[in-house]
């Protein structure tokens, strides 16, 4: 029995999240410049979105680029953001064909203007469709977003605008850059690394993790659906009691 025959319809993880780990690794282990391991990894991001869609996941969340990438060899990001530009005009019409509708969040403000007006275009054009929502992290960092949201809070308060009574957890939250999305049930992390790399520190908080050695080039629709499985056959507590649970 394959893994997407053993998935539960009734229990799917609504948000996945996963960090696309392992591309340079498995570029380099193949004699391969860095670059080419981020080349092979589209046919993974295509599974894993086509993966999600075909059950009825409703948010997919891939960590593509963050804050801290920016520090990597000058070739290497330059050879990110070509690809990047390129992926986004050619999977489009595929985005509008399975009713995928694409969002990004992160400091968009840092990406240079084509791989912007592509971002911007392509959320324009899948606007409109309801199926899976695809959701880019781009110069993303969970410590800039928090900083981000606390001086934008703070500046309310200075105006009068907010009571810093009145902030609390669902306040914080709804200022988040994810404040039209639910915080993730499940993060996949591939590449054998047992870290979150400052990734969705707030809206990680309850989310199930799971990790695999495999490098992400490697990663295909059967181990996106193995990680399902496994997450159903967790019990999601959130802070309760295993009896309080099961009652």
């Amino acid at each position: 029995m394959t893994y997407k025959e053993q998935i539960n319809k009734e229990r799917l993880p609504q948000h996945i999240a996963i960090i696309m780990d392992g591309n340079g690794r498995w570029a380099m282990e193949r004699g391969m410049d860095r670059t080419e391991g981020h080349k092979n990894a589209i046919e993974a991001v295509r599974d894993s979105i086509t993966g999600a869609a075909e059950i009825g996941v409703k948010y997919l969340t891939l960590y593509t680029f963050s804050t801290e990438n920016w520090n990597r060899p000058e070739k290497e990001v330059h050879a990110l953001m070509a690809l990047l530009v390129d992926s986004i005009e050619k999977e489009t019409p595929t985005m509008n064909k399975n009713n995928v509708r694409f969002k990004t969040i992160g400091d968009l403000s840092r990406m240079p203007k084509p791989v912007l007006d592509k971002l911007n275009g392509c959320i324009e054009n899948t606007s409109k469709n309801t199926g899976l929502t695809l959701i880019l992290a781009l110069s993303y960092s969970a410590r800039w977003e928090i900083t981000d949201t606390v001086k934008n809070l703070c500046a309310k308060a200075a105006k009068n605008e907010l009571n810093i009574d009145e902030i609390n957890e669902e306040t914080i939250s709804k200022a988040l850059t994810t404040s039209e999305f639910p915080d993730p049930d499940l993060m996949i992390r591939t590449g054998g690394e047992l870290r979150i790399s400052n990734f969705l520190l707030w809206q990680l908080a309850y989310s199930e993790l799971y990790f695999t050695d495999l490098y992400w080039p490697d990663f295909r629709k059967e181990d996106l659906y193995k990680a399902i499985v496994n997450y159903q056959n967790r019990q999601r507590r959130f802070g309760l009691t295993e009896a309080q649970v099961s009652e």
